[in-house]
């Protein structure tokens, strides 16, 4: 049961340390000297150093591209800390419903951030001289994690 909870733990701040890098780093779309993420267009030069940044535009789809990403985060972390405080005060045979709850609203926010940056420029898909960066697939890679942690803490009852 010890190494249950504990897989279950390091699954959940793996989740949380993707949501953190997905949304600090500025690599979610790169390309032609340029490296953009939610806040801010830097510019490179060839040896890939950043030259100078930029304050992103402020379009109504990417204020709600950065506010589901943080959200994911507060849920996420929330989640966390709502696990520590059911295992303590949890009664034998519950089950980890509000933790389960917060971290699939944690995936379910992030697969809308994503989803919203992708829908939102479909002509990067057809641009040869732009492709999306690595914390763009980081966040996708942290939807389908967060949604298996979150029904794993539904399903998991305390013994």
């Amino acid at each position: 049961m010890l190494l249950l909870l504990l897989g279950i733990i390091v699954l959940h701040v793996a989740v949380l340390v993707l949501l953190f890098v997905s949304t600090i780093v500025s690599q979610w779309v790169v390309g032609n000297g340029h490296a953009t993420d939610l806040w801010q267009n830097c510019s490179t030069s060839s040896s890939g150093n950043v030259l100078h940044c930029y304050s992103s535009s402020a379009n109504e789809w990417l204020q709600s591209v950065q506010a589901t990403m943080i959200l994911s985060i507060i849920f996420s972390v929330l989640s966390l800390f709502l696990f520590f405080c059911q295992l303590f005060t949890l009664t034998k045979g519950g089950r980890f419903y509000i933790t389960g709850v917060f971290q699939i609203l944690a995936g379910l926010c992030v697969m809308s951030a994503a989803s919203i940056y992708t829908v939102r420029h479909p002509e990067w898909h057809f641009n040869s001289e732009y492709s999306y960066g690595f914390a763009y697939i980081l966040a996708w890679v942290a939807f389908p994690l967060a949604l298996l942690s979150g029904v794993i803490y539904v399903i998991l009852r305390k013994r």
